[in-house]
């Protein structure tokens, strides 16, 4: 297995490398390994349980893994957390907005997290709604906002600090079929135009496009990984992942 600083890191925004994790005796990765490249949005498919949240806490450090490797940027994660950790934009399942404050108070509290203040805040705060089409709501209260605007908002956040690799983990849930798409189009839209990389973790198969990397993980291991029309051949990815996921079980 190459080492990571031997990866071409210009090439690969998002690598990980025999990434492993337990939870008492449960084992709930069992050496992962992957890369994603610049521009390419990577959905991380699997049920309930497959280890996808886990796998987003080791992105974003909120746990160490015993074992295994994380490049973020060209950044390793163990040895250059800060630089590693400045090139990335979350934005986890539970909702993190004050509902209380408007979009612009939310945004530029989060800029201030990131030492950016004043008009370069604003500049880039600005640019960041304007990217998902939320500019004429920045003076609303969050409260009065509905839950797929709250998303874009959330999406918007993680962008300010202009980030090269962006995690979103089920970032719909609870929202209706319109939203989910809309978000999902959103999404797609910045990895191609900006040349970001996106790893969208959902259970949910309408939500992968049928040229979009696919990972599929399953009770703590990648059982497929490739382009999304490959993996599934002639059946759709509906039945795929029922069958793959019920096999991988038995």
């Amino acid at each position: 297995m190459s080492e990571l600083n031997q990866i071409n890191t210009s090439e690969f925004r998002l690598t990980v490398e025999q990434l492993a994790y337990s939870y008492g005796q449960k084992q709930a990765l069992k050496g992962i390994s992957f890369q994603i490249e610049a521009g390419k949005f990577c959905a991380l498919l699997g049920p309930n349980g497959a280890g996808k949240s886990t796998l987003f806490s080791l992105l974003t450090r909120l746990l160490i893994p015993p074992q295994g490797k994380i490049n973020l940027a060209g950044y390793n994660l163990e040895k250059n957390p800060r630089k590693a950790l400045s090139k990335l934009g979350v934005v986890f399942q539970q909702p993190t907005l004050d509902l209380d404050l408007t979009v612009l108070q939310n945004l530029k509290y989060f800029a201030s997290l990131h030492g950016l203040h004043g008009k370069t805040a604003r500049l880039a705060i600005e640019e960041a709604l304007e990217r998902l089409n939320m500019l004429e709501r920045a003076k609303e209260k969050v409260r009065a906002l509905n839950g797929g605007h709250r998303r874009r908002m959330e999406i918007a956040r993680a962008l300010i600090h202009k980030p090269q690799v962006l995690l979103l983990d089920e970032p719909t849930v609870g929202l209706d079929a319109a939203s989910r798409k809309a978000i999902t189009d959103h999404v797609h839209d910045l990895a191609a135009r900006d040349s970001l990389t996106v790893l969208w973790a959902t259970h949910l198969v309408d939500e992968v496009w049928s040229d979009d990397r696919l990972i599929i993980l399953h009770q703590g291991e990648i059982i497929r990984d490739g382009i999304c029309s490959d993996v599934t051949g002639q059946k759709t990815l509906a039945a795929t992942f029922q069958t793959l996921t019920q096999s991988e079980a038995a």
